[in-house]
């Protein structure tokens, strides 16, 4: 009960400690609304959009778009990894393609996924799903190529083959290699959302910041940018708990 209540003690007392100095600086650097919004402002237009709703349509919006581009990048990008790892020749023809284009940013492909997809959902799921399948690949990849030989010598025994290899060895020998993926997917496909939205779209948080910012509103802007950060944390935190649950059935 201790560490559960030190473990939220200590992320207040820093928050409040930021919005302290953020409140020093508004006051000692006198700057008006436009330029730097106090935190009074910003805390009392969070608890308007969230009540009159704007907030949640756009939050909703964001999160249609990420779950079905990271979905469909989680599938894609599992599938691609056990393909590749059980076929030599394909791993020598694909993984080097796929590491010339693994560096090259999401929002690089703007123009042409625009130009494809037109404007709406489509282009910041596309984004979504670039910035999430290379983390996933790779990280599959690793781990079914660190999976320990004699559990695949056991297999062999046993004559084990087919889904029961890939569900009983592969996948549990592979799974915390993945997460590690899973979770760097996490952040970078949220982050390029927002960047996608700013471009492609018509609404989503990543749209509330620029238009708010157009507008010349950033109290709107540091509301979108708040609720970025606590939507990404708690992703980030469900998808620990998920992994956590699936360690404890493999009894790891």
């Amino acid at each position: 009960m201790t560490k559960s209540i030190t473990k939220i003690t200590y992320p207040i007392i820093a928050l409040v400690i930021l919005v302290a100095i953020w409140q020093l600086i508004v006051v000692i650097g006198n700057y008006p609304p436009i330029l730097l919004p106090s935190p009074i402002l910003v805390g009392k237009r969070i608890i308007t959009m969230l009540l009159n709703g704007e907030i949640i349509q756009h939050i909703g919006i964001s999160l249609f778009r990420f779950v079905i581009g990271f979905i469909v990048a989680l599938i894609v990008a599992i599938l691609s990894g056990f393909l590749l790892t059980r076929s030599t020749i394909l791993m020598k023809m694909i993984e080097p393609l796929l590491q010339i284009i693994r560096p090259i940013s999401p929002i690089a492909w703007a123009p042409f996924i625009v130009l494809w997809f037109g404007i709406g959902n489509l282009p910041a799921i596309v984004i979504i799903f670039i910035a999430a399948f290379f983390p996933i690949v790779f990280a599959t990849i690793k781990g079914l190529n660190n999976v320990d030989a004699h559990y695949l010598q056991i297999a062999d025994n046993l004559n084990i083959k087919g889904w029961q290899l890939y569900k009983d060895f592969l996948f549990p020998g592979a799974f915390k290699h993945m997460m590690s993926g899973i979770h760097v997917a996490v952040g970078t496909s949220w982050i390029f959302l927002v960047s996608g939205e700013m471009i492609g779209a018509q609404s989503g948080l990543g749209f509330l910041i620029m238009d708010s910012r157009n507008m010349l509103n950033l109290e709107d802007v540091l509301v979108a940018i708040f609720y970025i950060g606590i939507i990404g944390f708690i992703i980030d935190r469900l998808i620990t708990l998920i992994e956590n649950q699936t360690l404890k059935h493999f009894g790891e």
